[in-house]
């Protein structure tokens, strides 16, 4: 049996980032038991029978056994799986579609490319239909849920080489950014580099935005984005 890895190494993590589940969960605004569930898998009993669920895909960082890390893709798929969970879809529907869109897509994580991001909408219906769902009678209500959610989760997303490359969490403004290849994917200052935490947390040290901006040579517009990111992070949890 191979020897458990506790940590993921520096050179395992650029270009490809590196959150577990309540670092994930943080981000996303959601649970870690979401998190370790749709990507480690889980059981549940049915008439005394007990079933496996497998996770919906293999992360990024499957050779860390003793916990659950994942990648900046693994993180932008969840970030989808979080918004169609949120709009009312099952998750049978969403491993439905996933297993489609691969098809489509060609990727293992289809969400998190440009192809979902045009035909997306037509991708899940599709799916819906392979799988024999039944017609639903809110069938235009559902095409507008999937062409909300969509629209709205790629308008803060970079796309290069026909994949997400970074996400701008805060509200899509230019100050913040998530990018695989700075920070190992923490949230940071775009143009400064500074973690969003570092800045927050020397604003609640020091007492104010100007002593930080002294500090950190970083404008008093970005401290305050760091803060406010930050704080709704902090009221999701």
């Amino acid at each position: 049996m191979a020897p458990k890895q506790e940590h993921v190494s520096a050179s395992d993590v650029v270009g490809i980032g590196s959150y577990t589940a309540p670092e994930a969960a943080r981000l996303l605004k959601t649970s870690p038991v979401n998190v370790n569930r749709w990507l480690r898998g889980y059981s549940y009993r049915r008439s005394g029978e007990r079933r496996l669920m497998p996770p919906l895909w293999t992360t990024q960082h499957a050779d860390v056994v003793d916990h659950l890390e994942i990648g900046f893709r693994d993180l932008i798929e969840l970030r989808f799986v979080t918004a169609f969970v949120d709009a009312g879809l099952g998750l049978l529907a969403i491993r439905n579609c996933l297993e489609y869109a691969r098809e489509c897509a060609k990727d293992e994580r289809p969400f998190s490319t440009r192809r979902f991001q045009t035909d997306g909408r037509t991708i899940f219906l599709e799916s819906m239909e392979r799988a024999g769902e039944p017609k639903l009678l809110d069938l235009k209500k559902r095409q507008y849920v999937f062409k909300q959610v969509i629209e709205g989760t790629f308008k803060d997303l970079d796309i290069e080489d026909d994949a997400v490359a970074r996400w701008r969490p805060f509200n899509g403004k230019q100050s913040i950014v998530i990018d695989p290849g700075r920070a190992f994917g923490q949230p940071i200052a775009s143009q400064f580099g500074v973690p969003t935490v570092a800045l927050a947390e020397a604003v609640e040290a020091e007492g104010s935005i100007e002593d930080v901006v002294r500090l950190f040579d970083v404008p008093a517009g970005v401290v305050r984005d760091a803060v406010q990111f930050e704080d709704g992070l902090k009221r999701a949890a």
